[in-house]
């Protein structure tokens, strides 16, 4: 009788310990970090998304997220694309870590390196424009890769487009069938989160949409098939046109929807935020319509209202109510902090940032907003000059003096002395001259900055 019992108790304790193991792996799967996705436009100004008053471009997946998110209607980036993407990586104001245009210093920690670091799957497709060889997402914390404008900086502007030429994971591929860049990005994410779906992964989608050159689209089905593309340099290539920025931004649009459809076919969306925006301005020659009334001129690489002002949406169901349309600043290095909170990581002793979190706005918990912005420009490319400013909803100050109501004047053609502004807008200047003296480049740690050469032929002429 006691070998019974003792038979019995024994399986009834491996049947509790398995249990306890079953009940242990549920709550880890339910507990699974949550994954991040960030999306980012190019060349798109906040007037660009039908969500934000454009009659010019429908952006129905963009607006879902807004209706269903939260739509920050006062992001800001840097007024082009390379100055953007080092702010947005790293979390760091410009003067502290941008070296040159179109070049990431691989020993810089950037938001990749430290959800690899906390066991995430990492994932970039898109846009590259950071210099570096095959190896070069590697090393900046990136699992895998399928780039445009990696090593190859002379290939023709319209290899992003149809028939691309990208590198994926370390192999340089040439598309000859009519394939369309954006498609097969958008299908190398997918496909990355089909198969990492069991852990956590981080992606980002620095896309190349809506960049020029304005070029027929999938959706446009005829005049895409039509389209030809040749070799930087070589005649007999289809024409770009302005018309076919509708097309490229209905793309992107669709893009985004493709991986908001690929998380919940994956049963994902509880546990994934979703972040898109754009990287600068509009580009110049593109003039968008409001349903106020505006015509709002692309500015891209220029300091003015129109050059920085961009969308951003965060998309998060079950966690972010939705409706919500946040109206307090918002600045590139936002991001980062926002990103590594969502995922309760615990940024480096040492680390430095000039972001501030947004996760307790996004989920309705206390928070003091931004009052003001500071941006330093030095793009180090083409004739756009260096500036240095802060700015709020309303008023905008340069390190030079020169001082915009950047509401009555967003094109900032008209300045005001500070003479005739009234005391509580002097009390403001004088705040926003104060920042200046803070916004100083540190020494530098030995050893800190890569130089890298500059190959003889060498030409990165994509703004």
């Amino acid at each position: 009788m006691k070998i019974k019992n003792s038979y019995i108790y024994l399986c009834c304790l491996l049947i509790g310990i398995s249990n306890v193991i079953i009940a242990q792996s549920v709550k880890n799967k339910t507990e699974k970090q949550p994954n991040i996705i960030l999306i980012l436009g190019d060349d798109i100004g906040f007037e660009t998304v039908s969500a934000y008053g454009s009659t010019s471009y429908k952006t129905p997946r963009i607006d879902a997220m807004a209706k269903q998110g939260v739509l920050f209607e006062q992001c800001y980036a840097q007024p082009l694309c390379s100055p953007s993407r080092i702010q947005i990586m790293t979390g760091k104001s410009n003067f502290r870590n941008y070296e040159k245009w179109g070049y990431l210093d691989q020993n810089e920690t950037n938001f990749a390196h430290l959800f690899k670091s906390h066991g995430y799957a990492t994932c970039i497709a898109g846009k590259w424009q950071l210099k570096g060889d095959e190896y070069a997402p590697y090393k900046s914390g990136f699992d895998e890769y399928l780039l445009w404008n990696l090593m190859d900086t002379s290939s023709t502007y319209n290899e992003r487009y149809k028939d691309p030429k990208l590198i994926e994971n370390g192999v340089m591929k040439k598309y000859n069938n009519g394939e369309y860049g954006p498609e097969l990005f958008v299908n190398f994410i997918n496909n990355f989160m089909e198969r990492k779906k069991d852990v956590p992964f981080f992606v980002y989608y620095p896309m190349v949409l809506s960049h020029k050159p304005f070029v027929p689209t999938p959706l446009n089905q005829k005049a895409y098939q039509e389209f030809k593309v040749v070799a930087k340099g070589e005649p007999g290539g289809g024409k770009a046109d302005n018309i076919h920025f509708k097309d490229e931004m209905a793309y992107l649009d669709k893009n985004v929807g493709d991986i908001i459809d690929k998380v919940k076919s994956l049963g994902l969306l509880e546990n994934t935020l979703i972040l898109f925006t754009g990287d600068n301005g509009t580009g110049v020659g593109i003039t968008s319509k409001m349903a106020d009334g505006r015509e709002i001129p692309g500015n891209k690489g220029y300091t003015n209202e129109y050059g920085i002002h961009v969308p951003m949406v965060a998309y998060w169901p079950g966690k972010i109510k939705p409706g919500q349309i946040n109206k307090n600043l918002v600045d590139f290095t936002d991001f980062l902090p926002t990103m590594v909170d969502a995922a309760n990581i615990t940024l480096p002793a040492g680390f430095i940032t000039d972001g501030v979190s947004l996760m307790p706005q996004l989920l309705g918990k206390n928070y003091t907003p931004r009052d003001w912005l500071f941006a330093h420009y030095d793009p180090k490319k083409g004739d756009f000059p260096s500036a240095r400013f802060v700015h709020n909803k309303e008023w905008k100050l340069y390190e030079t003096g020169e001082i915009y109501n950047v509401i009555k004047d967003p094109l900032e053609k008209n300045k005001i002395a500070e003479k005739d502004l009234n005391p509580e807008q002097q009390k403001l200047i004088a705040i926003f001259r104060g920042v200046f003296k803070k916004m100083v480049r540190p020494n530098l740690a030995a050893n800190s900055v890569i130089k890298v050469k500059k190959k003889k032929g060498e030409d990165d002429d994509d703004l």
